[in-house]
């Protein structure tokens, strides 16, 4: 603690801001012979991810697997359902990915988020998809999408909530408002009787809306559903007068079914799989994915029959899922056919019993980086965001090590060289150990049967209404994790494990009504950064302004909170140095003596309320603010003025061996920070 009394020593307790100049470009111009520029290593993380899909004639008249895959730009593919081969890829310009495909007589459509345009595509075409603009003001994401008999097309938005249709006779829009008062999610929709059926995320309410009048009428809630908050209606299909409701999440959930005409719901068929149920075939029967297997499901009768189609994996969700003609001996007349998210596609024909899962060549598309930490000598491991994946670098060469994972939320590798995987979602937390080989059950399967799973999960914190694990860090052999809550709840939590015991406990409102978004430690203590809002950031918080807080694992008590800058909703990075604790807050940097807690320094850095980072190199502060400006602060000697180093957008970063690493959407690069 000897530098921390010697910084103690130069400071008074409290010491007013010291203001950078209002342009950081100035001080920079001034500094100039400081800046650096990052160099480019390359793009560790790559794969495919199918979201939205259906199965629709494509270019050559034939049925087709239509699907939305992720990237920059996302883009509408069509696949040949006998052979895998790729016969349309359509960038749609200005989306990062569409969750809503369906099909008209017009043409297939596809609704993005990131912009919530609508595009086409229609028959000779080619690669290319007609952008038809946004079809609600003030909307960034459109959840869903589905054809009335009349070819018109209706949609679901965040974050109003809204529903609207789209007239491809008049190419007209029209915005039919916010389904159900409050719900800003409309995340599935369907079309029967003239009638159009939305249902929100965040609570499970259905809305029937009239066309014709503009009025929505809430269904009745499914008997035995319980509570309808935090259970979100995933999935809407409607077919011969009936409404398919599977209501969860992504994970196997609950199925209704909702007679249109006797307004009644049936019992919940358990554990389903989405995204979708097939439409009924010439018998009447439709199919989903329920326990891992292709089920036959009539509903006049309710028999429910499996067809020996057996799916593997965590993620076995149908992306696209309808009929074709396939043209092979083995499966005559009229298959199921449909994808799943890594591309691959899967066939079932009910008179054979014939089935199969297959390749596809769609093609991989890079990943946007979530997570960045230092690995081991010249290794930094980079975390996919939504596709997921784990990236091990080669920092000299730039060669990537991918695997096939989640979405990573955090990256921690600690003090005996194992690495820790903070996952989304489920909130859980990984050992990965990369001496030995890489086996994910889940996600990617390798070796022979009964190698064992590396990583390996040993928490999950859904029970605990948890769904980010979304930092972490490592205090006296053991590792906490900072959680974000699921659904539209606040209130994140702390979870403990002890490496030696393999025992963990969880602590839901350390901070109160907060979310731990941070975290670092040092002797015993770990430290953390808070935001106010929760899961989806559709509950109104309770606090004003972020918090730092300090928690002593032995005990198993939180020491003390601070709120840092009223107004700003988060402390987005926390640090020790030499005894002293350092957090963000927006732009405002503050030195914070753990025994007060007390104030000791504060610094502007830039101009905006973003998030930042905060990373240790060599004993120097690298602060990341404004999304773009990283500055060096010597935490000795916090009265000079930080020196502007690097002005360059980025996402996350890191330090490791006297280099910075940050991430720009999908592209990592580095900086070196040794002189």
């Amino acid at each position: 603690m000897a530098t921390r009394r010697a910084f103690l020593a130069g400071s008074t307790a409290v010491i007013s801001a010291t203001l950078l100049p209002s342009s950081p470009e100035a001080h920079a111009e001034a500094g100039s012979q400081l800046m650096r520029e990052p160099q480019l290593i390359g793009i560790p993380l790559s794969d495919v991810l199918l979201l939205g899909g259906a199965v629709a004639p494509g270019p050559t008249g034939k049925q087709a697997l239509w699907n939305a895959s992720t990237g920059k730009p996302a883009r509408l593919n069509a696949m040949d359902p006998t052979t895998g081969d790729l016969l349309v890829s359509a960038p749609l310009t200005g989306g990062d990915g569409a969750w809503a495909v369906t099909a008209a007589p017009s043409g297939v459509y596809a609704g993005t988020y990131g912009n919530a345009h609508l595009y086409r595509w229609t028959p000779g075409s080619g690669d290319t998809a007609e952008d038809l603009g946004l079809p609600a003001a003030g909307q960034t994401f459109i959840w869903a999408l589905a054809t009335d008999a009349d070819g018109k097309v209706w949609g679901g938005t965040f974050p109003g909530g809204k529903v609207f249709r789209f007239d491809p006779a008049t190419r007209a829009f029209t915005d039919f408002g916010q389904a159900v008062p409050g719900q800003t999610y409309v995340r599935s929709i369907a079309c029967a009787g003239g009638k159009v059926y939305s249902g929100s995320y965040a609570a499970a309410h259905i809305a029937e809306l009239d066309p014709a009048t503009g009025t929505f009428t809430r269904l009745p809630t499914p008997p035995g559903l319980g509570t309808i908050a935090g259970k979100p209606v995933y999935d809407l299909n409607a077919y011969d007068n009936r409404l398919y409701a599977r209501i969860g999440s992504d994970a196997p959930n609950p199925l209704y079914v909702f007679d249109l005409a006797t307004r009644t719901w049936s019992d919940p068929i358990p554990e389903v799989h989405g995204l979708s149920v097939c439409p009924p075939g010439e018998d009447g029967a439709v199919y989903f994915f329920q326990r891992s297997e292709l089920r036959r499901y009539d509903p006049a009768t309710g028999e429910n029959t499996g067809t020996g189609l057996v799916l593997s994996g965590k993620v076995q969700n149908a992306r696209s899922f309808g009929w074709a003609e396939l043209g092979l001996p083995d499966y005559p007349g009229r298959s199921v056919v449909g994808t799943l998210w890594r591309g691959d596609m899967f066939r079932y024909n009910p008179t054979t019993g014939a089935h199969a899962v297959l390749g596809t060549k769609v093609r991989k598309e890079p990943i946007d980086i979530q997570a960045l930490a230092a690995g081991g000598r010249r290794t930094i491991y980079a975390g996919g965001f939504l596709n997921g994946g784990l990236s091990a670098v080669n920092t000299v060469t730039g060669t990537p090590s991918f695997h096939r994972f989640g979405q990573i939320e955090a990256i921690l590798r600690d003090s005996e060289g194992t690495v820790w995987i903070g996952q989304y979602p489920d909130a859980r937390l990984f050992r990965y150990r990369p001496d030995q080989p890489w086996n994910s059950p889940e996600y990617s399967p390798e070796g022979p049967p009964g190698t064992p799973a590396n990583p390996e999960v040993v928490v999950t914190l859904k029970p605990e209404l948890q769904a980010r694990a979304r930092c972490l860090a490592e205090a006296d052999g053991k590792i906490a994790v900072g959680t974000v809550p699921d659904g539209n709840r606040l209130g994140g939590g702390l979870a403990v494990y002890d490496k030696a015991t393999g025992e963990w406990t969880f602590t839901r409102n350390v901070v109160q009504d907060m979310s731990i978004i941070a975290l670092t430690a040092d002797d015993g203590v770990v430290y953390g950064g808070a935001s106010i809002f929760g899961g989806l950031g559709t509950t109104p918080p309770t606090r004003t302004a972020g918090a730092v807080f300090a928690w002593d694992v032995t005990r198993g008590e939180k020491l003390w909170e601070l709120e840092l800058v009223q107004g700003i909703a988060s402390v987005s990075a926390v640090e020790v140095v030499g005894g002293v604790v350092w957090a963000l807050s927006g732009h405002s940097l503050f030195a914070i003596d753990p025994d007060g807690p007390t104030i000791l320094h504060r610094l502007e850095l830039g101009t905006r309320s973003n998030d930042g980072s905060i990373v240790v190199s060599r004993r120097k502060l690298y602060v990341s603010v404004d999304g773009a400006l990283i500055f060096r602060v010597d935490p000795l000697f916090p009265d000079r003025d930080p020196h502007l180093l690097v002005n360059f957008p980025h996402r996350r970063l890191a330090a490791h061996e006297g280099w910075l690493y940050l991430s720009r959407g999908p592209e990592l690069y580095k900086v070196d920070v040794r002189r």
